[in-house]
């Protein structure tokens, strides 16, 4: 929540990075994992002109921040509280603060189930992720029943970003149940591989990991369009509890 208010305030990501002592690059990756977990945009960017280019929040964006800094507030007053009252809860609450779940997926899509389709084995679960882009993912009919898994249920799904396929013929047929197609808005090369971020058209955000003489075949670069192309077995999901 700093992070965005100090981008909302420089109009600068990187501005906001170096303001909390954060490399650019982990600054990246938690915007676009905040921006891919939000119903809606969180940040919008503006083309360079006359005053410069720059990153603000959304209204809804702004919101949100609101929304954290208030429950931020009465969750301190309720800790006051329960520490006076509950003997040893420091204690008790830090365990329960183990049972959060982190994950080392750089791609999570939160999104709605819209249909399910169960199999003799697996169940094919379609998830939409905002704007006109779905997911479809493959999972056992166990896992569905752990899951219990609805239509209109909330859903995040995983996608660990070497398992994502780039390409840039958006024409282009394979075996890949998911297409996303947007433009590349960051590449990051490396000693052998190379981080492509592709915006898609709802502002969400796909990262890949490819190498980088697959990087120079493809001819990417910002502005460019490409697409993701994910196998629906290569999608985890996840739900609240």
């Amino acid at each position: 929540m700093e992070l965005l208010e100090r981008i909302d305030n420089s109009g600068s990501i990187s501005a906001a990075a170096a303001a909390m002592g954060m490399s650019y690059k982990a600054a990246w990756q938690a915007v676009e994992a905040m921006n891919n977990l939000a119903e809606h945009a969180l940040l919008e960017r503006h083309a360079g002109g006359r005053h410069g280019g720059g990153t603000a929040l959304t209204a809804y964006g702004r919101r949100v921040v609101a929304a954290h800094r208030k429950m931020e507030a009465e969750r301190e007053k309720l800790f006051a509280v329960l520490g006076r009252s509950l003997e040893d809860f420091d204690q008790y609450y830090q365990l329960i603060r183990k049972f959060d779940m982190k994950t080392s997926a750089r791609n999570q899509f939160l999104g709605k189930i819209s249909a399910l389709k169960k199999g003799a084995i697996n169940t094919e679960v379609i998830l939409d992720i905002g704007g006109d882009d779905q997911l479809v993912a493959v999972i056992t009919n166990d896992s569905a029943e752990h899951l219990a898994l609805a239509p209109g249920m909330e859903a995040t799904a995983l996608v660990k970003a070497p398992w994502v396929i780039v390409t840039t013929d958006e024409q282009l047929k394979t075996s890949a149940r998911n297409h996303l197609c947007g433009t590349v808005v960051r590449c990051q090369e490396g000693a052998v591989n190379t981080e492509v971020v592709i915006e898609l058209p709802g502002g969400k955000l796909v990262v890949a990991i490819i190498t980088r003489d697959s990087f120079s075949n493809l001819g990417l670069r910002e502005g460019s369009r490409a697409c993701a192309l994910i196998k629906a077995s290569h999608i985890i999901l996840a739900v609240n509890p």
